[in-house]
């Protein structure tokens, strides 16, 4: 699946969007909401699960890139929640992009493609997303997207002492969705 929007494309992933990659997940700005950075050796292992996903399911959190300027600058999309919580099973979507290109709006057009994708072709019935309470921008987005939030929850995959175990949940219905865009035109 290759979703075009006004300024991006989100595409699947190429063995060659392995170092954009691996810088992204290399860098402790972009990971600070993250347990840690990534290694080289994390990074590809991290790609190949991505590429595995989309393989099997027909999504994933795609590869993200600008039209003017082909090679990924991030990603966003849809996974489906590899762990067990009150919410799962359940399609989360997501995004990571490089600092330097954050506040241009490309995670929100990247985020509005991925919505139409799940609820459209896809015919996700409701889709979640979570952070840490610290990253305000994440889920300032989340609700500008009209996500609700849910509670919070603890990360089944961090310790309770862990500083980022505490992760707040949203989540949007398609009949939600569809609402808010009949609403919007």
């Amino acid at each position: 699946m290759i979703l075009n929007g006004p300024r991006l494309r989100l595409r699947p992933w190429r063995a060659d969007d392995a170092p954009a990659l691996a810088a992204l997940c290399a860098d402790p700005a972009v990971m600070r909401h993250f347990p840690a950075t990534l290694s080289r050796a994390e990074s590809d292992a991290a790609l190949g699960r991505l590429m595995a996903h989309d393989a099997e399911h027909g999504f994933c959190f795609w590869a993200l890139e600008r039209h003017a300027e082909p090679g990924a600058i991030g990603f966003c999309g849809l996974m489906r929640v590899p762990f067990a919580a009150r919410f799962t099973p359940a399609v989360e979507i997501g995004w990571r992009l490089a600092a330097a290109h954050w506040r241009q709006g490309y995670a929100e057009e990247a985020a509005r493609l991925s919505l139409a994708a799940g609820f459209g072709p896809l015919g996700l019935a409701e889709i979640v997303a979570f952070t840490v309470p610290a990253n305000e921008p994440s889920w300032r987005l989340m609700e500008k997207l009209g996500m609700r939030a849910d509670g919070d929850f603890g990360h089944p995959r961090l310790a309770p002492e862990h500083p980022l175990h505490r992760h707040v949940l949203y989540r949007i219905a398609r009949a939600d969705w569809v609402a808010q865009r009949l609403g919007a035109g």
